[in-house]
């Protein structure tokens, strides 16, 4: 066992008069002496306290001139209050072993300030202003805060209504449809008016005779054509801006009251039970037929993907059919009425919103991708149509028994941002523009009306194309 060394060895310093290690490895070392003019570093790091504000905490202040505590009183006062609040007077300094070493921990009684510091506020909701270091107090000389933005606010009246006499006021119908070249399409008994929203301007497309009448129309997504499903059970296709027939499909036995375009595929549904889809390049009138409803088709409405079909049918069911099925392959029979209002979610891909008649009264919300059934919401009377805001995640509804309004929801809270009245018939037709801002109802009661609902696009602050010359009311025919 080695004996210990002693402690001039493990300290040469200890002993001056016995040369260190260090001075003989580095020649030199004895008559070194630092310049005074540079700067000597050290491998400790010893903060400087000078210009801390220590009067900010209630710290013993280290000492210095009292001048510069008179020009940061206003500072300090300021900055106290903003970080602890005014009810704040002090803050208790910590207390460190050396300044407890002479006190009694049982003893020690620390007063706390009656702040709220890191702690857990009850209010959910906080405003903008909330949310800024320094309030919005009046004592902030020269600080005016930015103004809070307000709620959306949905005008209450319609901005347009249009006479539409002969307007049926039939449930299983859809005789209102919003062209994306900003051109309305309305069934008028055995008629098919076509009203510019640009101009105002108002063209018969059609009469299809005493003998037939118009139970749906439908615009193709682009160009000019657009579909017109009679109660003979025939689909007639129109070329709009020309006024000009192009071709007549027939295979339904009974009336057409639902159509739905995917690209070059048409789907219609009937009264006789039966979905037929047909592909306008072909020359066959229907391509395929899709069967399961057990009564009257009356929705219909492809995904934006064009990769799955919704239907409604007077059996209380709604089916989800894909490209390639003659069966649906989901099937939802939670609602106890009739399901003629369907809506495609356009912000989230497999996201289905659908309504239910008199008896359900119900929007319910599935997710076909999951299979799930995600919420429902009891409105209050019977749905009749369904919209998702282009804009923003967002949907309207409306409805007919018994108060035949138009509301606005947020999407998923289901909130209400407005309720719409002035139909005195149930409102049975809904539309909206091409630009996702407005949309318009028809009813029973013979009119049509424009409503300004949704927001413009956030990457563009376009408006409506509606003018303010197309303000009051006219006659669509």
């Amino acid at each position: 066992m080695e004996n210990p060394s002693s402690s001039s060895d493990l300290n040469p310093t200890l002993n001056p008069k016995t040369p260190s290690r260090i001075n003989q490895l580095i020649p030199g070392f004895n008559s070194y002496h630092p310049s005074p003019s540079r700067t000597i570093y050290s491998d400790r790091f010893i903060p400087s306290r000078s210009s801390s504000n220590f009067a900010l905490f209630d710290l013993p202040l280290p000492p210095h001139s009292s001048s510069s505590e008179d020009s940061s009183n206003a500072y300090t006062s300021l900055l106290r209050s903003a970080l602890f609040g005014s009810d704040c007077g002090s803050v208790v300094p910590p207390v460190t072993p050396e300044k407890s070493s002479g006190l009694n921990s049982r003893n020690l009684q620390i007063s706390r300030p009656n702040c709220n510091i890191f702690r857990y506020k009850s209010e959910t909701r906080q405003s903008l202003q909330s949310l800024s270091p320094f309030g919005f107090d009046d004592q902030l000389p020269g600080f005016s805060p930015s103004p809070v933005k307000a709620t959306r606010k949905v005008p209450r009246s319609p901005f347009k209504v249009l006479d539409a006499p002969a307007l049926q006021d039939d449930f299983y119908l859809n005789l209102v449809d919003w062209s994306p070249n900003n051109v309305l399409a309305v069934g008028l008994g055995s008629c098919v008016y076509l009203w510019h929203a640009s101009s105002s301007k108002v063209v018969k497309l059609c009469d299809l005779g005493i003998d037939d009448s118009v139970s749906s129309v439908g615009w193709a997504q682009r160009g000019t054509h657009l579909a017109v499903g009679t109660s003979n059970g025939k689909v007639q296709l129109w070329d709009a801006s020309r006024c000009k027939r192009i071709r007549t499909m027939e295979g339904h036995r009974l009336r057409v009251g639902a159509l739905a375009w995917s690209s070059s595929v048409l789907s219609s549904g009937s009264r006789d039970k039966s979905i037929l889809q047909r592909d306008i390049r072909a020359q066959d009138d229907y391509v395929s037929k899709l069967s399961g409803h057990k009564s009257e088709v009356c929705g219909l409405k492809w995904s934006y993907d064009s990769r799955e079909l919704a239907s409604g049918g007077n059996d209380n069911r709604l089916f989800v059919w894909n490209n390639h099925s003659t069966q649906p392959v989901l099937k939802y029979c939670e609602h106890t009425a009739a399901v003629k209002a369907i809506a495609w979610s356009p912000h989230l891909h497999g996201l289905l919103a659908s309504g239910g008649g008199t008896a359900d009264r119900c929007i319910r919300f599935w997710n076909t991708t999951t299979n799930t059934h995600l919420s429902c919401m009891d409105t209050g009377s019977q749905v009749c149509n369904l919209v998702w805001s282009k804009n923003v995640n967002e949907l309207v509804s409306t409805h007919g028994y018994s108060q035949n309004q138009i509301i606005v929801w947020r999407y998923p809270t289901m909130s209400k941002i407005a309720t719409l009245t002035g139909h005195t018939y149930r409102v049975l037709y809904l539309a909206i523009s091409p630009d996702g801002q407005t949309i318009v109802t028809g009813a029973g009661d013979e009119t049509l009306r424009f409503w300004n609902v949704f927001p413009s696009p956030k990457s563009k602050n376009t408006e409506t194309e509606i003018g303010a010359s197309s303000l009051g009311r006219t006659h669509i025919r």
